[in-house]
């Protein structure tokens, strides 16, 4: 029976819409990528293995021309297709709009090679039966160019990976890649490191106070900082530059602790007047919404989930109809979904939050690519969180995107900023002047729906308030306390996913679609790992990154990288030749060296040296190798740096981040090489010796077991707190350390509570659930109350402490716990510790009584935890998971498909 034969990539996407079709259309999946360059030489065409070009798999010298070959495993799935084509009177390749998904349909009409039936291209960026019925509806022809630009990447990507990756492998180390963007971000990360390494830290001290308005205001107390002396502003961290001294010629000063405190004293009995009182209207503007990149971002900010997580949970979410396509550029919102936000601002907010015409946002993005919608709730109409029935990480990541959008379509925030300038005279006759900032928020806006998380928690969210007091100049105030705070300057921060992400973006290096992908290939191939949420480079990496710095200096530059992407764009518009691009990438120009004439000349590379790095100067003879099992010291004999002793060697700690090696480290490593143990007595209780030694993730105290111990029996161990040393730890402090983890108490519910120590610092576990401490000493000496306090904290993700609550209004009459207010993800909620409850739209922080909150946390409860539904939709979601696919886009097409595909059978 004839039918309409529509290829999609998924099978997930294919059982979705065709259910949306309906009789008379079969839809299949392609599974991904249907064909591509061979992987391995068993894959690679007889015809074309005696070729000089035969291990690429491409013609360099005939126009670039690639061999593709379809993998054994797909051979079967395109005899089904194949099979399903004989009794198709049309065929439909409705993969995803953009140059990754035109390249699988034009790999699929090549392959399958349809005869005598029409061959249409459906598109859409939302799986919704209106959406796919009215693409069935409204095909267009396959865009050639699109196909161009993939396949001209695609090429680049192989002539990069396969020509340099064998450098690596004979000069650094075997199994080892390179790729066009991946070693980009390596540098990235790389070069942060160095500028941490070469950082020097700049001390300065400030004073800080508390001043009193007086009794007649409601607002009495108000913080303000030291801002100048003498009339000249007083150093800040601002002030100094990566040197540790002062920038240029900056006219500021630099206050010490004698000075500082001494200031303080002189300080004591000054009287305080207004200086100034600067009051500005405060207004911010709604975030567009989410594109691949913020979303990403946001998704590590809030949610802690890394940019492979979060595209994989978003493939889900749009494969399943609840969003829209999640790879793209593009913050433009339909006409249909700004109604249907609108109509939520309106329904859940009040229409005081609606703005009288709708909103619009353009994208920022240079050379966005075939524009899609932004990522945003599927359909005419938007499903709250609630209603959709997802669970878990789905859930969490559509509620993201819901409240971004919906908050797209809201009011600005408006408020006030306040600066205020405090003045008085020391007794030393100095004229010192206190600077306070305050920020009133009068009317939320969008922020009632949603704030937009930060990478430095010094920097304060969008809603953050400051109140200070209804001061005029000339007031008098007077000073409840002064403080004398010393400070020291932070080295850059470490790159994390979301921050890297960021990167690349700004630098236009590489493509949203492929952020994910780079990241997880940096790390799987070890030249990336991570502390704790922070991406810190492995010394392999410095070596990798200095072989391509000084012999492939073109391919690792950072806008020569982001050209490539300008010149891809030209090819998806027309405007660029393939093989032109492709000839002067591969074998230069008279403007620039070619890959070809770069591998082919390289001369002679000294591999050692390659991989040796000094640590302190010369003088001290210690260097750091990469070697075959990883980095480790070498450094002078006993008898000196003179070479009269034997050369000593050290692991380095895999752990180790390469900014902490310091010379200081290094020293300490050498005199206790890995393996090499340090006698420190006779456990008290076990009898056994105890011993300190270095391993591979740094130095530890251990047992040492009998010879006849069962081979079943392990000895304890205990990793050294950062404030010990080698050299200098007890036995006592060894004891103590061999007793972890150690138990608080047990939970109300009667779980019990352990203080451990861990490689990213000290915490408290109870069951599942980590909560991070903010010193080691905290481990021996936090009790239970303390521990149950912090287990009562919403759980916070990354490394920001838990925020104070913004109000307490006592006790629940139900639980009779203490119920707080609090600033969460997406607005203020109560809390009484068990359950939280979000205030309404008619609610505030200022008015909200215990009363009102006890009414919320009541409702809350009534509801209890859908855990029966959570488990049936849980199991649901993993029966339809699927590998995710990649990215989409759009355009007409060309006729050159018949030439096109007889140039590169394969």
């Amino acid at each position: 029976m004839a039918h309409k034969l529509v290829i999609v990539e998924s099978p997930a996407k294919a059982r979705t819409i065709g259910g949306y079709l309906g009789d008379g259309y079969v839809v299949e999946s392609s599974i991904g990528h249907i064909r591509d360059l061979p992987n391995n030489a068993a894959d690679t065409p007889a015809k074309i293995k005696d070729k000089p070009w035969g291990r690429l798999a491409i013609d360099v010298d005939n126009g670039f021309e690639p061999y593709y070959v379809v993998p054994r495993d797909k051979k079967s799935h395109i005899s089904k297709l194949k099979s399903l084509l004989k009794d198709a009177d049309e065929l439909y390749l409705a993969t995803d709009e953009d140059r990754e998904g035109e390249a699988i349909a034009w790999h699929l009409l090549d392959e399958l090679k349809p005869r005598n039936i029409p061959v249409k291209r459906m598109v859409f960026h939302e799986i919704t039966k209106s959406a796919i019925q009215e693409a069935a509806a409204n095909p267009r022809e396959l865009d050639m160019d699109l196909v161009e630009a993939q396949e001209t990447r695609r090429l680049l990507d192989r002539l990069y990976g396969y020509e340099v990756s064998p450098v690596l492998w004979r000069k650094v180390m075997s199994g080892l890649s390179a790729g066009r963007v991946q070693s980009v971000a390596t540098r990235l990360v790389v070069d942060r490191e160095k500028e941490r390494m070469a950082f020097k830290v700049a001390s300065y001290w400030d004073l800080e106070g508390t001043f009193d308005a007086g009794a007649k205001h409601d607002q009495r107390l108000f913080p303000a900082k030291l801002y100048t002396v003498d009339g000249t502003r007083v150093a800040t961290g601002a002030s100094f530059g990566p040197d540790g001294q002062l920038k240029g010629r900056s006219e500021v000063v630099h206050l010490d602790r004698q000075r500082a405190e001494a200031l303080v004293a002189g300080l004591a009995d000054t009287t305080y007047d207004v200086r100034s009182v600067e009051a500005k209207p405060y207004r911010r503007s709604p975030y567009p919404p989410f594109r691949t990149t913020t979303l990403q971002q946001e998704a590590s900010r809030k949610l802690g989930m890394s940019a492979s997580v979060t595209m994989s949970v978003a493939q889900r979410l749009y494969e399943n109809g609840f969003i829209t396509y999640m790879r793209t550029d593009s913050t433009t919102l339909s006409s249909s979904a700004v109604g249907a936000a609108r109509a939520q601002v309106s329904e859940l907010y009040g229409a005081e939050y609606l703005p009288d015409a709708p909103r619009t946002y353009a994208s920022k993005v240079k050379n966005a690519q075939e524009a899609h919608e932004a990522i945003r709730p599927a359909g005419e109409s938007f499903r709250t969180p609630a209603q959709t029935g997802l669970t878990g990480d789905q859930f969490r990541l559509y509620e993201l995107i819901w409240m971004r959008t919906v908050a797209s379509q809201m009011k600005d925030a408006v408020g006030q900023s306040v600066s205020i300038r405090v003045g008085g005279a020391a007794a030393s006759g100095e004229d010192v002047v206190f600077s306070a900032s305050g920020r009133v928020i009068t009317f939320h806006g969008f922020l009632k729906a949603y704030v937009e998380g930060t990478d430095d928690t010094a920097t304060a969210k969008d809603d953050a308030e400051t109140r200070l007091p209804n001061l005029t100049q000339g007031d008098a105030v007077s000073a409840a306390s002064l403080s004398a705070n010393g400070h020291e300057t932070k080295p850059p921060a470490r790159y994390t996913e979301a921050t890297l992400i960021k990167e690349l973006e700004d630098r236009q290096i590489g493509r949203p679609s492929t952020y994910a992908s780079i990241i997880g290939t940096i790390l799987n191939r070890g030249y990336v790992y991570k502390k704790g949420t922070a991406l810190v480079p492995a010394w392999i990496a410095f070596s990798v990154t200095r072989l391509l710095g000084e012999h492939f200096e073109r391919l690792i530059d950072y806008e020569f990288t982001a050209s490539m992407e300008s010149v891809l764009d030209d090819i998806a518009r027309g405007e660029k030749d393939r093989v032109t691009e492709l000839t002067e990438f591969y074998y230069g120009s008279d403007k620039v060296a070619g890959l070809r004439p770069l591998v082919t000349g390289l001369g002679d590379i000294d591999a050692k040296e390659l991989a040796t790095f000094p640590v302190g100067s010369p003088e001290d003879g210690i260097v750091l190798r990469v070697g075959k099992y990883g980095p480790y010291l070498e450094g002078p004999g006993p008898d000196g740096p003179d070479g009269a002793g034997a050369p000593v060697r050290a692991n380095v700690p895999d752990d180790l981040p390469p900014d902490e090696l310091t010379l200081a480290k290094a020293k300490e490593l050498l005199a206790n090489p890995a393996g090499e143990e340090i006698e420190l007595g006779t456990h008290p209780e076990s009898g056994l010796r105890v011993v300190a030694k270095n391993g591979r993730y740094g130095p530890y105290v251990t047992e040492v077991l009998p010879e006849d111990a069962p081979k079943k029996e392990k000895p304890r161990t205990g990793s050294l707190f950062k404030s010990m040393s080698l050299d200098t730890v007890t036995l006592d402090e060894a004891v103590k350390l061999l007793s972890l983890p150690r138990v608080v108490g047990a939970g109300e519910d009667g779980e019990e509570i352990t203080a451990q120590n861990g490689r990213y610092g000290p915490y408290l576990k109870k069951g599942t659930d980590s909560r991070s401490l903010t010193s080691e000493d905290q481990i021996f000496t936090i009790s239970l109350d303390e521990a149950l306090k912090i287990y009562a904290q919403p759980k916070q993700r990354g490394r920001a402490a838990a925020a104070p609550p913004l109000k307490e209004l006592g006790n629940d009459p139900v639980s009779g716990q203490p119920v707080v207010v609090k600033a969460g993800r997406f607005g203020e909620y109560v809390t009484d510790g068990e359950y939280n409850a979000t205030l309404r739209k008619d609610d505030s922080v200022e008015a909200i009584t215990l009363e009102r909150a006890a009414e919320l946390l009541a409702e809350r409860r009534a509801k209890g935890p859908a855990k029966k539904a959570a488990k049936k939709t849980a199991k649901k979601a993993a029966a339809k998971k699927t590998p995710a696919k990649k990215t989409a886009a759009k355009k007409t097409a060309a006729k050159k498909t018949t030439k096109k595909a007889a140039a590169k059978k394969s």
